[in-house]
């Protein structure tokens, strides 16, 4: 029990918290605590029917091509009754892989593949947006062409292992990319959304949390650099934003949202300041004019939430000025209740989606939800991935 616990929390954490831990309290239909839930939301561009979001999910379902597929195309459309789909993170180029079997957008194969998830899952009347990923350090020379060093902001090796297609290993120094390179990786997020929008997606999202690449800027623990992209809050958040300044380039800003994590762990990282780096993060953003900023930050009491900490999101909301989107530690009333006060415009579901496919019906009825089969997070085929019962179907 233990290690299915540990396997939850490191496991699980980097794409989406345990989004549920608190026991659902029963509500009718007519019930009032929950209706700011089912209240429409204008994203950006992307008109949300509700603000139950999926939060992103990597699964591991794509194969060793990284070609989305026919299981991954039934999957999403179980789940198109969210406002918003925020789709699994998604290798944006060859470099930014570290994940086996992890869907990628550079090749017109993959673009492809995605296409008709997009268009299966707008034809279910739902919205679907791809979140842009580039791992960093967060990899091995097992993924990289040529067997190369994954690459970040300093030369800072992560502590722990990582799963390789080559089995289990150490994780390696990376490269720290030279100001000559970044143009280069900035121009790939650039690339990608040009792609996401020939696959017919509703939007992108940058991928900016949990210890990947741009977090890997971002915080403190990891940026070592005494250039212009080290140092001071303002230069540690400066790969963030002319990656999505060329992300909004390459569509439009009311297409575009950010996901930040300004806590987490995950992936050996830390900061010394949240607070004050997250909030340059706020303001920094504003001009741009995005869909959303989205902030993973568990509630007080999740088992992921650093307890002994200032909550951040508070800070970024009233920095902020466009929509924001909470993740971590929500069920429906508690979801209700953040709309309600201003805390935030929407919320994102991880584990309770994997689960329930029908998440958005379970929540208007007050019916009881499926529990998540954890064993199968990661593995092959249909079971724990499309196999959870719809209300109908329940014994």
């Amino acid at each position: 029990m233990i290690r299915l616990i540990q396997f939850i929390r490191f496991i699980a954490l980097p794409f989406d918290p345990l989004s549920s831990v608190h026991p659902m309290t029963a509500f009718s239909p007519s019930n009032p605590t929950i209706a700011p839930l089912f209240e429409p939301l204008q994203l950006g561009a992307i008109a949300a029917q509700n603000r139950i979001l999926m939060a992103p999910l990597t699964r591991g379902r794509a194969g060793g091509d990284r070609i989305p597929n026919a299981l991954m195309e039934e999957y999403y459309v179980q789940r198109a009754s969210a406002g918003l789909i925020i789709s699994e993170a998604t290798h944006i180029s060859p470099q930014g892989i570290g994940w086996d079997q992890s869907p990628s957008v550079y090749t017109p194969e993959q673009v492809a593949g995605w296409r008709k998830i997009t268009d299966a899952v707008h034809a279910q009347g739902g919205k679907i947006v791809l979140q842009l990923w580039h791992m960093g350090r967060a990899s091995h020379p097992d993924f990289q062409p040529n067997g190369e060093r994954p690459v970040s902001s300093s030369a800072v090796k992560p502590a722990g292992e990582i799963h390789t297609p080559n089995g289990k290993k150490p994780y390696e120094t990376p490269h720290a990319l030279t100001l000559e390179e970044i143009p280069g990786v900035v121009a790939d997020y650039a690339t990608a959304t040009h792609n996401a929008q020939a696959a017919g997606f509703d939007g992108v999202e940058v991928h900016a949390a949990n210890g990947y690449l741009i977090d890997q800027f971002l915080r403190d623990g990891v940026n070592q650099r005494t250039d212009a992209y080290g140092g001071s809050v303002e230069n540690r958040t400066r790969f963030l934003l002319e990656v999505t300044a060329a992300v909004v380039a390459a569509w439009t800003a009311d297409r575009v949202g950010v996901r930040i994590s300004p806590y987490n762990p995950f992936n050996d990282m830390r900061d010394s300041d949240a607070i004050a780096l997250f909030s340059q993060v706020a303001t920094a953003l504003n001009p741009l004019g995005l869909a959303y900023l989205h902030i993973m930050e568990p509630l007080p009491g999740h088992m992921l939430a650093l307890d002994d900490v200032e909550r951040a999101a508070p800070h970024i909301r009233r920095l902020y000025e466009g929509n924001i989107i909470l993740n971590g530690g929500y069920d429906a009333e508690l979801g209700a209740a953040a709309i309600r006060n201003g805390e935030g415009d929407a919320i994102a579901y991880g584990m309770p989606f994997i689960a329930n496919p029908d998440l958005v019906a379970r929540y208007r009825q007050g019916a009881a939800l499926n529990e998540v089969d954890a064993a199968t997070l990661y593995t092959a085929g249909p079971e724990g991935y499309t196999d959870y019962p719809n209300l109908g179907a329940d014994s």
